[in-house]
């Protein structure tokens, strides 16, 4: 299969699909690679490195789109992308298709076959392609929140670990997943004062093992949501319903009750946001004030670090991957964690929450793909 990688184009995006070190992997299995001139650039991979690898240089993206098989991203096709994808051809990369009527109305109406990482699964319910950016995005999001703080930022002015003498900022932590937990761990190593909110009871017990005691946590409610995004000085959002919008945790009449100049980092974002005032922001622009209320809601917040978050992925991104250019559909009718991956195909949506999201007819993935 001709394997493709093109350069990513949203805003302040430097990571990359496939890393030479994936290359080779495909080479390896015979399968023939195009890179894009300058796709790696990002992470410091320049082409000589994907030719070292073994793969060709197209010269532009369309060249790319025109020529592969099978073509591997990492954030979802902007609209100058989808208009080049094509019936018979598998795309794979992030899609977050459920706040996104623009983006699946362009998948459907080109055929394209559309592996979302996102919701791809494993053995243990986890959503092992999505992993490794959560934590990234978990760990950077306290340094945003850190640097919005900051009163030359428009925010408080308040120092996350504090001094001796002085009491450290309080942090709030709305999910105790994968970002939710790694937010935590950045946020006690800064010394801040740490609480984390969820509704399972089972995953608060594991939260409170693996701190010790170390943060706080406590049960979601309404009441518990006001009282802790109240007294916090950054609160993180950290939830996530697989392939579905994001609920709305916190309202904009919340926001009278906060204090002005503290910050809302909004993890959630690709999924919609979880706040209700929350709009995707670049890293161009990345912040923005409500009723004195400053937000980050970087849609994607690992761009930051691509070295990284490129490794990172690929790590996770390259056994399915593999699977699919070695055998094509065959590799979702054998596997079902990677067909929950499906989202998209031939003109058809694949996956339920994105289908109750924007009102269109769900199909079984195991029906098209026999089809």
């Amino acid at each position: 299969m001709r394997v493709g990688c093109p350069k990513e184009i949203k805003n302040h995006e430097y990571r990359v699909g496939l890393t030479p070190g994936s290359v080779r992997e495909y080479i390896a299995h015979g399968h023939e690679l195009l890179i894009e001139s300058g796709a790696g650039i990002g992470i410091g991979a320049d082409d000589s490195a994907y030719v070292a690898a073994g793969a060709q240089i197209a010269k532009t993206a369309e060249e790319v789109f025109t020529r592969s098989d099978m073509i591997v991203k990492v954030k979802e096709p902007q609209p100058s992308e989808w208009v080049q994808l094509r019936e018979g051809q598998l795309l794979y990369t992030y899609l977050h298709l459920a706040p996104d009527p623009e983006q699946t109305k362009g998948l459907l109406e080109s055929g394209v076959t559309a592996i979302a990482y996102e919701t791809v699964t494993d053995d243990r319910g986890g959503l092992p392609l999505l992993a490794p950016m959560s934590e990234v995005a978990g760990r950077l999001s306290i340094q945003a929140g850190a640097t919005a703080l900051q009163k030359a930022n428009g925010g408080r002015g308040v120092l996350l670990g504090g001094v001796p003498g002085v009491l450290p900022g309080k942090v709030t932590v709305i999910g105790g997943g994968v970002v939710g937990l790694n937010a935590a761990k950045m946020a006690i190593g800064l010394g801040a004062d740490v609480t984390i909110i969820d509704r399972s009871i089972p995953r608060l017990r594991q939260l409170d093992d693996i701190f010790n005691g170390r943060v706080h946590t406590r049960y979601s409610t309404v009441e518990a949501l006001e009282e802790e995004c109240f007294s916090a000085d950054v609160v993180v959002g950290a939830v996530l319903i697989p392939g579905a919008a994001a609920p709305k945790l916190v309202s904009r009449e919340m926001l009278t009750g906060m204090k002005k100049g503290s910050v809302l980092v909004d993890v959630a974002i690709d999924q919609g946001g979880c706040f209700e005032t929350s709009k995707a922001t670049t890293h161009a622009d990345p912040t923005y004030e409500v009723d004195g209320i400053i937000h980050y809601c970087v849609a994607n917040m690992p761009g930051a670090v691509p070295v990284t978050s490129a490794h990172a992925l690929n790590n996770a991104t390259l056994h399915y991957g593999l699977q699919l250019a070695d055998k094509g559909l065959k590799a979702m009718v054998e596997d079902q964690h990677l067909r929950n991956g499906l989202n998209v195909h031939q003109g058809r949506v694949t996956n339920r929450p994105v289908a109750e999201a924007l009102g269109y007819e769900m199909l079984e993935p195991q029906s098209v793909l026999a089809a």
